[in-house]
């Protein structure tokens, strides 16, 4: 080989090299967020409940605080109109942060709400719990009823306001996907949505015992109400095993995500959390756009065995037609670099008798793997089932024509 084609080959083999490194480059930069402080990170789509992101989402942590979303929708969706409560000796010992509740004093539940969401208070969180279900481990089994409704299967309660606590059952816990399930709950499905979005967007509030012989000012500790625009809800937590805590959601342009964060820090950290909230909120943004992934799909006729029309009952090999039962508009949060694949299943013949608007097969639409829109596909007309009765009428009556 000459020294001229040793250096073209050295050349090529070079560009070669350099224009690998910037396909390696640009999907690295496609890539999420990677210099997250959090341990466990999720920023969900709302609206679908998919995660877009996940940082060991599914490892299973302390939760802290951000256990009293669930408090709050629980106590919201079980609770009596003007419902009051009595302070127990364990409510008003709970530690710091706390109202400050004395023993045998009353209040409304509602009021005591506010206390909790928005000022984090641990008495509170156990006033309301021994309120609603008579004691704290009646209130834990309840929510962890609710978890397991939500398919929260790696989630557990034992307190109602996040302190580090285990029981023989296991320890106060769950995982970023979790919690930010649950939160899609409380912002998104829940019957008591709105009044819970009411109460975590309060910036202030103030209120009094039921003898108006104290009064009590809380103000919203979530910094993320004024930090992004179409900021919606939130809830911080820190305690010494949990480290700081946080779920979010956020409604921009049509989209809605929530953040979920778990072990994002220690002292002297606290910021850390709003960090990572605001590089996954502007992730989501940027990154993800609806699309409608609604295709035109070809539908095989279908063959009916053992059947018969009325109007040609000797014709063979009968086929009909069949359609899509859905709507042509199915918008779905995508990055440009995502497609949804579109898998169709329908029975090449069937038995008769078919009736119209039979089910005789499925579209499915997946993304990822998972199913994120399905429709049946159904029969254009009915066929009867020739069978020796039917022949009997028919003969009969062409005779009697």
């Amino acid at each position: 080989m000459g020294k001229k084609s040793l250096v073209c080959s050295f050349l090529i083999f070079f560009l070669f090299l350099q224009f690998g490194n910037l396909i390696a480059k640009a999907e690295e930069d496609k890539d999420e967020p990677k210099q997250l402080h959090a341990q466990s990170a999720v920023l969900m789509d709302a609206d679908s409940g998919r995660v877009l992101y996940g940082k060991e989402e599914n490892q299973i942590r302390p939760m802290a605080s951000t256990t009293k979303i669930m408090t709050c929708i629980l106590a919201l969706e079980e609770m009596e109109k003007n419902q009051m409560v009595t302070i127990s000796d364990y409510a008003a010992g709970q530690p710091k942060v706390h109202l400050g509740v004395q023993s045998q004093e009353r209040y409304y539940l509602k009021d005591l709400l506010y206390s909790l969401m928005l000022e984090s208070h641990n008495d509170s969180a156990v006033a309301i719990a021994e309120g609603i279900a008579g004691s704290v481990e009646s209130f834990a089994d309840r929510m962890n009823r609710k978890a397991k409704e939500l398919g929260c299967n790696h989630t557990y309660f034992v307190t109602p306001n996040g302190l580090d606590d285990s029981d023989e059952e296991g320890t106060h816990s769950t995982t970023a996907r979790d919690l930010a399930m649950i939160m899609r709950y409380c912002m998104m499905q829940s019957p008591m949505k709105e009044e819970f979005l009411e109460i975590t967007q309060t910036r202030s509030y103030q209120f009094t015992d039921v003898d108006g012989k104290r009064n009590f000012i809380c103000t919203n500790h979530n910094a993320f109400l004024d930090m992004m625009e179409g900021a919606l809800t939130g809830k911080t937590g820190f305690t010494a095993d949990a480290g700081y805590c946080y779920v979010g959601g956020l409604r921009q342009n049509g989209k809605t995500f929530i953040v979920a964060l778990l072990a994002c820090g220690w002292p002297n950290h606290k910021s850390y959390k709003w960090e990572d909230t605001r590089a996954l909120m502007e992730y989501g943004m940027n990154e993800y756009e609806y699309r409608n992934v609604w295709q035109e799909v070809s539908i095989p006729d279908v063959f009916v065995t053992n059947g018969v029309r009325k109007q040609s009952p000797f014709e063979s090999n009968i086929q009909i037609e069949a359609h899509v039962d859905g709507k042509e508009d199915i918008p779905v949060l995508l990055r440009d670099d995502e497609q949804v694949k579109v898998q169709t299943e329908v029975e090449s013949s069937v038995e008769a008798p078919v009736v119209k608007g039979e089910t005789l097969g499925i579209v499915r639409y997946i993304l990822e793997g998972e199913e994120i829109a399905s429709y049946d596909v159904i029969a254009d007309e009915s066929i009867e089932k020739r069978t020796f009765k039917w022949c009997m009428c028919w003969i009969l009556k062409c005779a009697s024509m």
